[in-house]
């Protein structure tokens, strides 16, 4: 459930805090007052495109912050998406929104846009006005069907498991075609390569170790310099360090004669000045083994070119080249024995073929199956809307297969009576529309009772008794699940558990919005706004409180 919603510097909202709560939330108000800016704020938080013009003019940032109770069943989920700490049962949600970038936490803890998209999805199901094209296009049809039955879900793994092996087989046995003559010339293409492969007789770690060698004879006479100068400091020329080492030895001796305490200084520069010593050796040896070959660096540089020629040609290192070589052997050997490969390949794609096809029978099965009982909730919830003589199916259509499965699904409708049915896009007019989606939300949300459903002006385009049909539809809803809702209508929101008016005023000069929880006597003026416009008169008053009185007796129903 949505607990609170806060919101700062976001369009024309300064600063305001909502506590939502269970039941039917209603939001009302003058058009152009704000309502937009909330529904925009909660999606900002949840995970959608934001644009820097969503800033409250001349702030450096704008926030929303939402917040959700969580029941026990459904935490284990939660942190299966990444949420770290959510035992308490709540979950904060906060986006920072900046010129230049923005920033989402879930409980403090950093999420992209897309994992919080996710997450939204388990919590939360919203209704903006866009939705009800996205019912016209068919291309969504097939997953409203899928998302109503979890049964499907097993059945759809299964089948994308199968899809997954299957494209794997079909571009295996799809690669090996081609006429006589290409596959000549590719073999030859490929005897080439392996040769020049082979015959660079490459070895694992070859290439660091030349790089290194190549560095050091290329660099010999700055490593001589440098070393030379070391060695007249460590132990040639005047005051070099280990006589100077040896010098502070000694006089550290004697003094620790008279004072034991200074022994273990005298270790210390004991140590010192064997240190000097091993490497003032070692550095003598080195530069007497240290020489530079000519031949030997040209050799070096060559093979240095070479390795780094079939790098650029087979791969960035030299084990990637020997995987290459590897590759290549093996599209060789095919070739070589073509037929007998075409005949295994063919196999494995016919077995592949099948075993998907099989999938996809169990699955369609079922979708038609599902479709069915999904059908007759449909026109239920339909005729509970006003639709008195309705018709609605979920039309199936075979097509090749593909990630989905083999079903084609779109929706078809009659309306009216002795009318045929026709697909949805085809034949409903807004107010249809509004009302054949709510039908759909209001099934789809038996599967998930613990989803808040918000619904931006699932009213437009009805009236009269229709207006009244949504408002009764919408609060029995409001029975199993948390409804925010954005509305015109008084038949609406006369049936709020909870009533919000979102207002403009002006402070400093400037436009702000204001949210206010109303109280009933508040709300049967907001009632009378709604009925009346801007001439609110005894009468209209009076119908406001009838209204409201109405909604009250259905709800005690």
């Amino acid at each position: 459930m949505l607990v609170n919603l806060h919101v700062k510097n976001l369009a024309l909202i300064e600063e305001e805090n909502i506590d939502f709560d269970e039941g039917l939330n209603i939001l009302s108000g003058e058009t152009g007052a704000g309502k937009s800016i909330i529904l925009g704020s909660i999606n900002a938080a949840l995970g959608s495109k934001t644009s820097p013009d969503f800033i409250r003019s001349g702030c450096e940032y704008g926030l929303s912050e939402i917040t959700f109770a969580i029941p026990e069943d459904k935490i284990e989920r939660i942190k299966e998406l990444g949420v770290i700490s959510c035992d308490d049962g709540e979950l904060v949600i906060s986006r920072k929104i900046m010129a230049n970038r923005s920033q989402i936490k879930v409980n403090g803890q950093s999420f992209t846009s897309a994992q919080t998209r996710v997450l939204a999805h388990e919590l939360i199901d919203i209704h903006g006005q866009h939705d009800n094209q996205l019912l016209m296009d068919e291309s969504n049809h097939l997953s409203v069907i899928d998302d109503y039955d979890n049964s499907i879900n097993p059945l759809l793994d299964s089948y994308k498991e199968c899809y997954k092996e299957y494209t794997i087989c079909k571009k295996a046995y799809e690669s090996l075609s081609g006429d006589d003559e290409s596959r000549i010339k590719e073999m030859a293409f490929l005897q080439y390569e392996i040769n020049e492969l082979e015959s660079a007789a490459l070895k694992p770690g070859e290439d660091e170790q030349i790089e290194a060698d190549y560095r050091r004879m290329s660099n010999f006479q700055k490593i001589a310099g440098n070393l030379s100068e070391v060695s007249m400091l460590l132990s040639e020329g005047d005051n070099n360090l280990s006589d100077m080492a040896g010098a502070a030895l000694k006089n550290m001796i004697a003094a620790s004669e008279y004072d034991e305490s200074l022994k273990d200084d005298c270790d210390i520069l004991a140590d010192i000045e064997n240190l000097i010593s091993d490497v003032a050796h070692n550095l003598s040896s080195y530069m007497d083994d240290f020489t530079f070959d000519q031949s030997e660096f040209n050799t070096l540089e060559e093979r240095l070119d070479m390795i780094n020629s079939l790098k650029m040609k087979y791969g960035k290192s030299i084990e990637d080249i020997l995987s290459v070589l590897d590759d290549k052997k093996q599209k060789l050997s095919e070739y070589e024995n073509y037929d007998e490969v075409v005949a295994a390949r063919k196999a494995e794609y016919d077995r592949a073929y099948k075993k998907l096809m099989n999938a996809a029978s169990l699955l369609s099965s079922q979708r038609k199956k599902t479709a069915l009982n999904f059908s007759q909730d449909i026109i239920n919830a339909l005729k509970q809307l006003n639709f008195l003589d309705v018709r609605f199916e979920a039309e199936f259509e075979e097509k090749n297969p593909d990630s989905t499965g083999t079903d084609n699904v779109r929706f078809m409708i009659s309306t009216n009576p002795g009318e045929d049915m026709k697909p949805l896009a085809k034949i409903a007019s807004g107010g249809e529309l509004s009302r054949i989606m709510l039908a759909i939300k209001s099934v789809m949300a038996e599967t998930d009772v613990s989803k808040t459903l918000i619904f931006d002006e699932i009213d437009a385009g009805i009236s009269g008794k229709t207006a009244q049909l949504v408002a009764e539809k919408l609060n029995t809803l409001s029975k199993t699940h948390q409804i925010i809702c954005i509305t015109h209508l008084p038949q609406i929101a006369a049936m709020a558990d909870n009533h919000y008016v979102i207002e403009k005023s002006t402070k400093d000069n400037r436009t702000i919005s204001n949210i206010t929880k109303l109280s009933y006597d508040e709300s049967i003026g907001e009632l009378a706004r709604m009925l009346g416009g801007s001439s609110i008169t005894d009468a209209v008053v009076s119908n406001a409180k009838e209204l409201k009185n109405m909604a009250q007796t259905s709800k005690d129903n």
